[in-house]
């Protein structure tokens, strides 16, 4: 276990770009104490170890499920977009899976006639997105836009929102909202 815990939290720190010495004074434990850490002769109480990330910051769940290499997943194939739409709406999300993801990635596919529902959508955050192909009407609060293909949108999440696609081709949205809602 102490093995793992050490070569974790030097990869883990190492892809934040730090030194030892700058992780112990953002985590206010000494410089000793990452050392003896990373090179296994110490295995730290959970308390400790927490202290430790928090000077990242991450969370325990996501240090001990990351890759032991130090390494996320970073790209994903088409077939690993994990589907959240139903019917004429296709929502594909980036990184489901990832632990501690902070934002929504999502691929978007509008069927023509298809809506996001009559009622309005609003949730904490911010959303923006950029459209790849077709065409999208989108109410924000009292204003309504078509955006075409290279048109973008960003806005409050708590504005009353819904999106529809008027036209007679498929609407494709590239997306991201934070905090991550989906």
């Amino acid at each position: 276990m102490a093995n793992d815990v050490a070569t974790r939290l030097k990869a883990v720190r190492q892809m934040h770009g730090l030194s030892q010495r700058e992780l112990a004074k953002r985590a206010g434990v000494t410089n000793g104490m990452i050392s003896l850490i990373e090179q296994g002769r110490v295995s730290p109480s959970v308390a400790s170890l927490k202290k430790v990330l928090d000077g990242l910051p991450m969370g325990l769940a996501e240090f001990f499920t990351m890759d032991p290499a130090g390494t996320t997943q970073v790209f994903y194939g088409k077939e690993e977009l994990v589907e959240l739409g139903e019917g004429a709406v296709s929502l594909r999300l980036v990184a489901a899976h990832r632990p501690g993801r902070r934002m929504t990635v999502l691929r978007e596919t509008y069927e023509p006639g298809a809506d996001t529902g009559s009622d309005m959508l609003r949730h904490v955050g911010e959303e923006g997105g950029v459209v790849v192909a077709g065409k999208i009407e989108i109410t924000i609060g009292g204003q309504v836009q078509v955006l075409g293909p290279g048109d973008a949108y960003y806005f409050a999440s708590a504005v009353p929102h819904r999106f529809r696609n008027r036209g007679r081709e498929r609407c494709e949205i590239i997306s991201a909202s934070s905090p991550p809602t989906l």
